[in-house]
């Protein structure tokens, strides 16, 4: 998956959109720099600007970026692959490029003139959470937003910042749409109108600079909110769960990661008891045989998931209740699977896996971290299986369903 070559630059609009296979080249190409900074990204708790750079030129950050308007439109496999192809590299730098990319899926419910202004910088970066934590107050021409969200990821580096409010009216909640008991919109903030607070002290994906941000009475004016119910266009990069198309993506970089440095490492390694090579070690080769059936049939499963649901999507044909999980599903399972992986490898190796220089640490640190996300929790098992069965799910919105 590595390659020694660097990372080109990034073509300008004008110079036309970069194909998928350039983004993904240059994403490989990125990996094993990444690699060498991540002792540095981890020990700074954030990317360093250079590297932000680096991740920029890559293409990454407009991957969702409709063909309409200039960008590459990669599918949800290719997208995933790209994220793959740099958490590879480093685990806080997938993570953060997965984040960043949603500029353009969230422009696809924005004013155009607002949309206008933000194809001037096409590989902008977008961080935020989506929830709706903070308050936003309607007045004449839009809100006025006050509000502090966690998870922040990215929001050190980033262009633009979202914020998900409930919108009140006359100090009272208004309702939202389709009997929702509350109107969830997603305020979209400047980088230099959110204050950040430095909360980010965790176990894993230290380097992702996850911190809390927030506003104090901002104005908003309307054009710079939307929500999830009114796309202005139509086919895949339109569907409300479009932006977790590739967060499988980063938990399958990392285990494959850390599955070729194991058996790197036993191309060198004996059995301390009887002096027998890894290689000729039953042990050994069971748990890299494991390992790698397991990590095949996560991935496979992304892969074909999600080209099944951009097929779907872009057919207009309606999902069966088995197709609308399938991909949820699929996105846990990567999760899991990697953190199972690599405790195995880590066991495996043994006690040099518990030193600060070993990658294993890290890796299962950062896995540990990112499975604690909303996205990779039971609620979404659950829900999966409350929609297979009719009844209610708990989590909706990342089943792609409305309500």
């Amino acid at each position: 998956m590595t390659t020694t070559e660097t990372a080109a630059p990034v073509t300008t609009r004008e110079e036309g959109p970069l194909t998928p296979q350039t983004i993904l080249d240059r994403a490989r190409a990125a990996a094993p720099l990444l690699r060498e900074r991540s002792e540095e990204i981890a020990n700074t708790r954030h990317l360093p600007q250079d590297v932000v750079e680096l991740l920029r030129g890559t293409g990454v950050f407009r991957i969702g970026m409709p063909r309409a308007w200039g960008g590459p439109e990669l599918t949800f496999a290719q997208q995933a692959e790209v994220i793959e192809a740099l958490s590879y590299g480093d685990a806080a730098a997938g993570w953060c490029a997965m984040i960043g990319m949603d500029t353009w899926i969230y422009a696809g419910y924005l004013d155009e003139s607002l949309v206008e202004e933000m194809l001037t910088r096409p590989d902008a970066i977008t961080a935020g959470l989506i929830f709706p934590v903070g308050r936003a107050d309607r007045v004449p021409g839009g809100y006025r937003v006050t509000g502090r969200w966690p998870f922040g990821s990215g929001v050190t580096h980033a262009d633009w910042v979202v914020g998900g409010c409930v919108v009140h009216s006359d100090g009272k909640p208004e309702p939202g749409a389709h009997g929702a008991p509350v109107n969830w919109r997603l305020m979209l903030f400047r980088q230099e109108e959110v204050g950040t607070i430095d909360t980010w002290h965790t176990t894993g994906l230290a380097g992702s600079g996850s911190r809390d941000y927030e506003v104090t009475d901002l104005f908003v004016p309307e054009k710079r909110s939307f929500d999830f119910t009114t796309p202005r266009g139509t086919g895949p990069l339109s569907a409300p769960d479009a932006f977790l198309g590739n967060v499988s993506g980063v938990p399958l970089g990392i285990a494959r990661a850390a599955l070729d440095h194991v058996r790197e490492l036993a191309a060198g390694r004996t059995e301390k008891a009887t002096g027998e090579p890894w290689a000729q070690t039953y042990r050994v080769q069971t748990a890299i045989g494991e390992s790698e059936m397991q990590l095949a049939a996560a991935r496979y499963a992304v892969y074909g998931t999600l080209r099944d649901l951009w097929d779907r999507l872009e057919s207009g044909t309606p999902p069966t209740p088995d197709q609308q999980v399938s991909s949820a599903l699929a996105r846990v399972n990567a999760f899991r699977t990697a953190r199972t992986v690599v405790s195995r490898l880590s066991d495996l190796v043994g006690t040099a896996s518990i030193y600060r220089s070993s990658p294993l640490d890290r890796w299962m640190r950062d896995l540990h971290t990112m499975c604690q996300h909303i996205l990779a929790q039971e609620q979404i098992v659950q829900s999966a299986g409350a929609h297979l069965l009719g009844g209610t799910p708990h989590a909706p919105f990342p089943l792609g369903l409305k309500g």
